[in-house]
Parts: C-alpha cells; structure tokens; sequence
C-alpha cells in the first residue's frame, strides 16, 4: 500500500487504518516537494502545531511524522524524491526493486482529485501489477448560501479554490490527445476514456470559474 503526497492529512489515518488492519504486507509513504506542498506544509502547522518537521520537509516526511505522533505507526520504507504524480509511481516502482519487495497488486492511496491519474500511471509504469483505489477522502460540493461548499471537510481539507483547481486540472491531464497526458500526448498514461458528461460539467465549470484552470508547473517537471 502507498499513500502519496497531494493527499489531505486525513490520508495518515486512513494509512493508520489500515496497518492496524493489516491489509497489505508492505506500506509505503511517496512525496517530495510539488505544487501543493507549501500548501500541505501551512495547514498540517496549522492542524498539528505540536509536529515538529523542517521548513523544507519533503510531503513524505511530514506524513510520515503525522503517522508517528498521532498513530504510533511507522511506514516501512519512505520515497521522497517526486515531485508529480509521474515519477511518484517510477521512484516507488524503483525503490520496491530496490528493496527487494514482490508486487502483485498495489493499494493507492491518494486525493481524490488525482485518483484517476495516479492508476492510469501504474498501467502505465507498472504492467503486470493490479492497481486498486482507496481514496483519502470522499466529499460532495454543494451549494450553500448561493456558493459552493463541502457537505463536510476531513481533517486538512483543501480550500475550496484550491480543490477546484485540484479537480479542473486532472481533465486536460487525462485527455489521450496532444495536449493531454495520455499515448497520443506527452505518453505519460494509459488510455483513459473521459465520459462526455464529465467533459460537458468540466467546459461548464471553466466558464463559470475560468481562473481554476491549473497549468503545469515547471519547477516540479519530471
């Protein structure tokens, strides 16, 4: 099982979880530094005042810090060289060689918003090993006093500004075209077949919100 950086806090009890079940034999914590670090770093300062983690700690170790304060856990093995989702799955895939470690199937644990980008990439990176999707979270947008809100926040949640750009981001990403990430594009996925209801609400929702429309960041290019 791996949880991976980009993830809400909430993604450490969900790890917790599930060592206390015992429902892999393996768990590792994947993340450097991305675009949603500095974000991720203010609010677990914000949540947990008490952890003690550098000014630069890396998405992996600052996890990795949260599962040990609160849950009295720690991950077998940490990979916090990535930086995007792209070489999240090639350096966890290197470091499972490295360390020797079978895998037949693999637990992703991610944000919700990048769930689907992360499986098509063990399709990718990784054939032969069935990918199965846990969420950290699973929340609904609503609209309350005329704008949108979450039905309910888990612990860390991503403001609603940032989780829409999160969320429009992904479907340009997914497209399997030459702007999109997929083999007729940049090669960085499987296939992914985008449903034309989903590709209608994300134009719907451009044109309503135009400035969610995230592009890539350079400094964290693979």
């Amino acid at each position: 099982m791996a949880l991976f950086g980009g993830s809400i806090l909430a993604g450490g009890d969900v790890l917790a979880d599930a060592m206390r079940a015992g429902v892999a034999r393996t768990y590792v914590i994947v993340g450097g530094a991305g675009h949603t670090t500095e974000t991720f770093r203010a609010r677990v300062r914000e949540l947990c005042p008490e952890l003690q983690f550098a000014d630069d700690a890396t998405e992996a170790q600052i996890i990795s810090s949260y599962l040990s304060h609160v849950h009295g856990l720690e991950a077998d093995f940490l990979e916090a060289r990535s930086t995007n989702c792209g070489n999240n799955i090639t350096y966890l895939r290197d470091l499972l060689t490295e360390k020797g470690v079978s895998c037949k199937s693999l637990i992703l644990s991610q944000d919700a918003t990048m769930q689907r980008r992360m499986v098509a990439e063990v399709e990718k990176e990784m054939p032969g090993v069935l990918p199965i999707a846990f969420v950290t979270h699973a929340v609904h947008v609503v609209v309350r006093d005329g704008e949108l809100a979450f039905d309910y926040s888990p612990p860390g949640m991503w403001n609603m500004r940032c989780y829409l750009t999160l969320l429009m981001g992904e479907i340009p990403r997914l497209a399997d075209d030459e702007n999109g990430y997929g083999p007729r594009g940049q090669g960085f996925l499987a296939h992914v077949d985008i449903p034309n209801e989903v590709g209608a609400a994300w134009e719907h929702l451009l044109a309503r919100y135009p400035w969610s429309m995230r592009k890539a960041d350079p400094r964290f290019a693979g």
